[in-house]
């Protein structure tokens, strides 16, 4: 899949004062988005667990997880999960973009907007007959 860069505003959910508009790299490899942690920091957002992820490389990391808020083409998730990367990664998550109901369109380059999946699980419950 091709690669490109969308424009984002992003935010702590918890301190909504502080917006910064971000470029992050479109790459439906990445399960979560990424970024750098000096950004995070002056966001103000704090780490509430760690994950491990595995690298493009095979390799096993474990990294600090958040919560930042998000928008794009005027699409808004109040709370995705994001990853206290490395200074130059902005990478752009699967998470955050069926959060955000778009896809990536690898022809024109673009982000387009979908119909979220709703899955349902539905169980079937059985009575058993007791003969008496």
């Amino acid at each position: 899949m091709g690669v490109f860069k969308v424009k984002a505003l992003i935010w702590n959910p918890q301190d909504l004062s502080r917006k910064y508009e971000v470029e992050l790299i479109v790459d439906t490899g990445a399960t979560y988005t990424v970024l750098p942690n000096s950004l995070l920091e002056k966001l103000g957002v704090k780490p509430f667990r760690t994950i491990k992820l595995r690298l493009a490389d095979g390799r096993v990391v474990e990294k600090p997880l958040g919560e930042i808020g998000i928008e794009i083409m005027g699409y808004r998730a109040s709370a995705t999960p994001v990853v206290f990367g490395e200074e130059n990664i902005y990478l752009l998550g699967s998470v955050t973009l069926e959060q955000l109901s778009l896809a990536p369109d690898p022809i024109e380059k673009k982000l387009k907007p979908v119909e979220a999946l709703l899955m349902l699980v539905v169980v079937e419950l059985k009575q058993e007959r007791i003969s008496r």
